[in-house]
């Protein structure tokens, strides 16, 4: 399975918009250089220790789509707050798996699910059980690196 980004997303913390940059620096054990997560100041940080699930995210762009078109919103990629959106690459299927983007190697750990800041945003619960199992995956990273928006996702 081959994967393409479509969109690489950051935040320098919990009350900043999304901005999409074209390159992206990821760094094991702390996460994507610029982000909120990287600095220990995202709506889920652990001060304490730095969690690995909290390293990356990825969803897929048809996942949004999907979305869109079920529940008749107009949601973005930056509105759901995941770094890195994809296309053509079933996300569900890395959790407990190695894959790499560019000489990225990152380790899907578990499934982003719909969360209170959504709910909240977006006051449709409906919606927000429409994305259970379909809002992304958190993945630690293993080994560091660039990935770019000509990147491509690959099982390892």
């Amino acid at each position: 399975m081959s994967g393409k980004i479509v969109k690489l997303l950051l935040a320098r913390d919990v009350n900043t918009p999304m901005q999409n940059v074209n390159q992206m620096v990821l760094e094991e054990n702390k996460g994507i250089f610029g982000d909120r997560y990287y600095y220990q100041e995202g709506t889920f940080s652990n001060k304490k220790e730095i969690e690995p699930d909290r390293d990356v995210t990825l969803i897929e762009i048809e996942n949004i789509e999907e979305f869109n078109k079920q529940f008749n919103q107009n949601l973005t990629p930056e509105e759901l707050r995941r770094n890195i959106v994809v296309t053509n690459c079933k996300l569900n299927d890395l959790v407990d798996k190695e894959f790499q983007i560019a000489n990225v190697v990152l380790k899907g750990i578990r499934l982003c699910e719909p969360c209170n800041f959504l709910a909240k945003k977006l006051d449709n619960e409906e919606f927000l059980k429409g994305m259970i199992h379909k809002s992304g995956l958190r993945a630690k990273i293993i080994k560091g690196g660039s990935i770019d928006l000509n990147s491509q996702v690959e099982i390892r």
